[in-house]
């Protein structure tokens, strides 16, 4: 079960389109697996679309007179449906095609927000293996993060914020077990060590490197903003 969720300030600016694409995705993403946001999402559209209804549209339908209202009266709006049921510019539907990617001989199905998105390359550190989404968003990098059965990021913390939005598998840290569809937001107040005792894929988003903070592990520091 889901037991992790955006913050409503989160979805609240994902309705009203002010997050970065690759914030976007993530809360998508998620939403796709989690009934209870999607009702957060549609409670809050249905209320912004209310909201600009009124400011924007409402006084475009005020009758000042009687000669308006008898005008308003004959339209046919039965024929008007016909025409634009009839006309040859509505868009046909697509068949939706599945996206998949491959790590380690596992297949994977890509969630539909990033079916459209670019994919880099795979890069491998030891049981990790990631490919990065080409969004082009300067200082943040968004990536999808394989990590192999009994793998796990060194015991690390955060120079900017980390998302982490689970597709596949689960994992682990101090804080507890992660599972499918679990929306993971952390900064640099949080330190932890995840690992995955089966493997699992992640959908990463990071706005600056990782900082390991045990031991020799400290030596990768030079290549923290590698992994995600």
């Amino acid at each position: 079960m889901i037991n992790h969720h955006p913050k409503f300030e989160l979805i609240q600016a994902f309705v009203n389109g002010d997050l970065p694409a690759s914030l976007s995705a993530g809360v998508a993403i998620h939403a796709d697996m989690c009934p209870v946001c999607q009702q957060t999402i549609a409670q809050i559209t249905e209320q912004v679309a209310e909201a600009s209804f009124e400011e924007e549209y409402l006084d475009r339908f005020i009758v000042d007179d009687i000669e308006a209202l008898d005008a308003v009266a004959v339209i046919d709006f039965d024929h008007m449906i016909d025409d634009i049921v009839e006309s040859s510019d509505i868009s046909v539907a697509l068949p939706k095609v599945e996206k998949t990617i491959s790590f380690n001989d596992k297949t994977y199905t890509i969630p539909t927000a990033l079916s459209n998105m670019e994919l880099g390359k795979h890069a491998h550190i030891g049981k990790l293996t990631r490919s990065r989404i080409q969004l082009n968003e300067n200082e943040i990098h968004t990536s999808l993060l394989h990590i192999q059965p009994g793998g796990g990021v060194p015991e690390h913390t955060h120079k900017g914020f980390e998302l982490t939005v689970l597709l596949e598998g689960s994992f682990h840290d101090e804080s507890g077990e992660y599972v499918k569809g679990d929306f993971i937001m952390l900064d640099s107040s949080h330190q932890h060590h995840p690992i995955s005792t089966n493997g699992c894929l992640c959908y990463t988003v990071a706005n600056d490197a990782l900082h390991f903070t045990q031991g020799i592990n400290k030596l990768l520091n030079p290549i923290g903003s590698f992994i995600y």
